[in-house]
């Protein structure tokens, strides 16, 4: 694995959030597949390393460093185990950096320091039943009703939908208005009425994150929880999921390489026809096309987190790096599985669950069609061609 010109501060980054992962993940692995376990002990060792507040200024209580060293961290937890670096990257880029971001200064200093502590851990309520791709299309609606705005709807595939303490939640405010104008984010607490959680999704892979649908029955947020002015909701998600893609591409990138070290290893000491499968130019072929494109997934993230710590919108670049590193993480895991052979089709061995983790990589945050669109959109409107309106 190149440094990329890492710096000390980087690499050491790497180095503790490895060794962290090796020591306190690794071993539990199976177990907390097998049971979908949500280690919240976990979360609270990782949050006294700074993992859960890493884009945090430390007047806040988080680790102050930038989206670079962000996807370090998400990556090396990846490597060992997808769910939790997903719940990780859920917490830093989509709940506590929308209220960061957009948030007042006592919105900041009530959520974000806990958020970035561990103490709270953070959920982001955006897909509805009807409203995956289409998050213009949300259903969720929120009424004023003279002292507080009364949220109503149901969420879905919600990252700690049931164990989450602070969820940040997309409504309608004025439909007439539609996305640009009519949708609202809203801070909601665990606890309050009408805040119900919902069924937890028994899934594919990533089975150690919570996943689950949120339920607003009547909920009643106070006017101060409003992140923003009512009617930015729509920009604010575009902005969040710009910096919320950049961590799935990490996260893919993570699987990629978890799953190539593993099938390194195993072309060694596999033996066939009296010699090590290495050996054999099928498998080297294999293997020289995991390593090209990993290499090539984990330049597109760092280039576009690097361009974010440059204060740079990134559209276009966030999206090619969630779109490539998601569909090398899928194509590297099944080569992977290809490699072990029959061995690679039972849970004895590493890479069946690399193999069932990276597919959520290609539709969470936006699907593949959906990044391709971006791009596609970006780059027409960098040589001045007019899209319609849609």
């Amino acid at each position: 694995m190149v440094d990329f010109d890492y710096t000390d501060v980087q690499r050491m980054i790497r180095d503790t959030v490895r060794a962290f992962a090796e020591r306190e993940i690794r071993p539990f692995l199976r177990e907390w597949d097998e049971r979908e376990v949500f280690p919240r002990n976990v979360f609270q060792k990782m949050a006294a390393l700074g993992f859960l507040g890493v884009m945090v200024p430390e007047q806040y209580g988080g680790a102050g460093y930038g989206s670079s060293e962000f996807v370090i961290v998400i990556e090396e937890l990846a490597r060992v185990e997808p769910g939790i670096a997903l719940s990780v990257a859920a917490h830093n880029s989509l709940c506590t950096a929308h209220i960061y971001r957009f948030g007042s200064e006592a919105q900041r200093e009530r959520y974000v320091g806990p958020l970035a502590r561990g103490e709270k851990l953070g959920a982001w309520a955006l897909t509805e039943p009807e409203a995956g791709s289409d998050a213009g299309n949300l259903q969720t609606q929120a009424f004023w009703d003279g002292t507080a705005w009364v949220l109503r709807g149901t969420k879905n595939f919600t990252t700690h939908g049931t164990v989450g303490d602070v969820y940040v939640v997309m409504a309608v405010t004025d439909r007439e208005k539609g996305r640009k104008g009519g949708l609202t984010a809203f801070i909601v607490e665990r606890g309050t009425p009408g805040l119900i959680p919902g069924k937890r999704e028994s899934k594919l892979g990533m089975r150690t994150s919570d996943t689950a649908s949120v339920i607003l029955d009547d909920c009643r947020v106070p006017p101060e929880n409003v992140i923003g002015e009512v009617g930015q909701g729509f920009a604010q998600v575009l902005q969040v999921l710009e910096g919320g893609r950049v961590g799935i591409g990490a996260l893919a990138v993570g699987i990629a390489q978890g799953a190539f070290e593993a099938a390194l290893r195993y072309a060694q000491e596999r033996r066939q026809f009296g010699r090590p499968i290495a050996e054999f130019q099928a498998i080297q072929f294999m293997l020289a096309d995991m390593a090209t494109q990993v290499e090539a997934a984990r330049l597109l993230v760092h280039r576009a987190a690097w361009l974010r710590d440059q204060g740079r919108a990134t559209p276009k670049e966030s999206s090619m790096a969630k779109l490539f590193a998601s569909e090398v993480a899928v194509r590297v895991a099944d080569m992977a599985v290809q490699i072990f052979g029959g061995y690679g089709f039972v849970k004895d061995y590493p890479v069946e669950k690399y193999y069932r983790d990276a597919k959520l990589c290609t539709i969470g945050e936006g699907t593949s069609e959906i990044q391709r669109i971006v791009i596609a959109r970006q780059a027409l409107r960098e040589i001045g061609f007019r899209l319609r309106a849609s």
